[in-house]
């Protein structure tokens, strides 16, 4: 009894089922300026992680830097909804023994804002080295203003 040969019926589904992967010459990244204000900050932070990933490209990769430059303005007024900013704390761990800190997300805010958001972006990112090259890629600012007048941002407007 001879086995019969295949691999001829799956020769038209090889040739059709191809993965795309993005080249570094074909991945374009704008800068991009986000306005914080009046923005509820988990909205806020899922939003930028998508733009630093580059989720909403069709170029996506999982393994692979396709996403844009964000810079976040106004910091400082981002929405906090329910009793979070006196119920949700942040932790610190130094390391040594008594070291663990806690702090409010109100202290948080009028000690440095821009942690807020650049804590609930890291959280939604890859724990990887991939998701550390990515945070290099967010630039928070307190107030209105930001140093990259230079790399001509594009303004994206959230729902507030």
């Amino acid at each position: 009894m001879t086995i019969p040969d295949r691999s001829a019926s799956f020769a038209p589904l090889s040739k059709t089922m191809s993965t795309y992967i993005a080249k570094e010459k074909d991945i374009v990244r704008k800068w991009l300026v986000v306005d914080a204000e009046g923005v509820p900050l988990g909205r806020l932070a899922v939003r930028v992680t998508n733009l630093l990933r580059g989720k909403e490209k069709p170029i996506f990769s999982p393994h692979q830097d396709t996403g844009d430059f964000v810079i976040v303005v106004n910091a400082e007024k981002v929405r906090l909804t329910g009793k979070k900013e006196e119920g949700k704390t942040y932790m610190t761990y130094s390391g040594w023994k008594g070291g663990e800190k806690h702090e409010t997300a109100g202290h948080l805010r009028k000690r440095r804002p821009e942690l807020l958001v650049e804590r609930a972006v890291w959280g939604m990112m890859p724990k990887n080295r991939l998701g550390r090259q990515l945070m290099t890629k967010l630039k928070i600012y307190k107030g209105a203003r930001h140093p990259h007048a230079a790399q001509k941002p594009e303004e994206l407007k959230l729902a507030a």
